[in-house]
């Protein structure tokens, strides 16, 4: 049985088979990464089959080549027997403060436009006050644990949870199945190539909501990324047409801050720029009433 560590499986087989699982998704063969390491492919041969045991600057030399996630580099250093290098900080540690900080500049610089920060999970750990206020209208509600440029409290809302649930923002969404199949997708890309329980426990959930096709249940890794894909909204019988982008920090040593995405969506053409102020402006004389 696998051992865990922070709702993610070890391989129990050492670290060969996962070097090998990560060298095979990066389309590379054992010469290939031994021309990159400057290593003899003999030796990636052995470290992969068990016959040699990799030395821990070897294993990060080879987790440099191969782009391997921080949280992965981990994993292969704790499956070699060796321990973590890289750590893994809560946003909300007194250590974060400046990273923070440089968040809550970069999700309130883009107001009026909605702005959020999510985790590998898509748990969304802080929003600007447009995302709040938009989530308020749409749910009825304000959000529970999101407050505008604070770190958001446990239970977190789900950006998944929200699109697939018939009551979340999917209710709203007239190209849902676009949206939902390509988000899926993602998810199922990152399952692949990582080992996490927690992610298969969400995206079993999100298949288990109304109206979600069976067929979505395989995975469908070769379909292409969407370079774009704007989300259409119906806003009170008007059509809002919306594009997001998304950040990541950049060189990161920590865990935490590689797995952070700070996603901005924008309004896709001038009419939708005139649906979400008319939108809003009834919000705030719903509000003044």
């Amino acid at each position: 049985m696998d051992s865990q560590r922070n709702g993610t499986a070890v391989e129990p087989n050492g670290v060969g088979p996962l070097l090998r699982r990560w060298r095979q998704a990066r389309h590379l063969s054992q010469l290939d990464l031994a021309l990159e390491a400057d290593v003899s492919a003999r030796h990636i041969s052995f470290i992969e089959s068990g016959r040699a045991q990799p030395s821990r600057e070897m294993l990060l030399t080879l987790s440099n080549v191969l782009d391997v996630p921080l949280r992965e580099r981990n994993l292969l250093l704790l499956a070699a027997g060796y321990a973590p290098v890289y750590g893994e900080t809560n946003l909300d540690d007194p250590r974060m403060s400046q990273v923070r900080t440089a968040i809550e500049v970069i999700l309130k610089s883009n107001e009026p436009r909605s702005a959020i920060a999510h985790d590998r999970h898509w748990n969304i750990v802080m929003a600007n006050e447009a995302f709040v206020r938009f989530l308020t209208i749409t749910l009825g509600s304000a959000p529970a644990g999101l407050s505008p440029l604070r770190v958001s409290t446990p239970p977190r809302l789900n950006v998944m949870r929200l699109l697939f649930d018939p009551g979340g923002v999917r209710r709203i969404i007239v190209n849902w199945e676009q949206i939902a199949k390509s988000l899926l997708n993602e998810a199922y890309r990152r399952l692949a190539w990582a080992r996490d329980d927690a992610l298969k426990k969400l995206i079993a959930e999100i298949l288990s909501y109304p109206g979600v096709p069976a067929r979505w249940r395989e995975p469908d890794l070769e379909a292409p990324h969407d370079l774009i894909l704007p989300m259409e909204l119906d806003l009170g019988g008007k059509i809002a047409r919306m594009f997001s982008t998304v950040t990541t920090v950049a060189t990161p040593h920590d865990v935490t801050l590689q797995e952070l995405h700070v996603e901005v969506f924008y309004p896709a053409d001038a009419e939708t720029e005139s649906v979400l102020k008319t939108y809003q402006e009834q919000f705030e004389a719903n509000l003044a009433k």
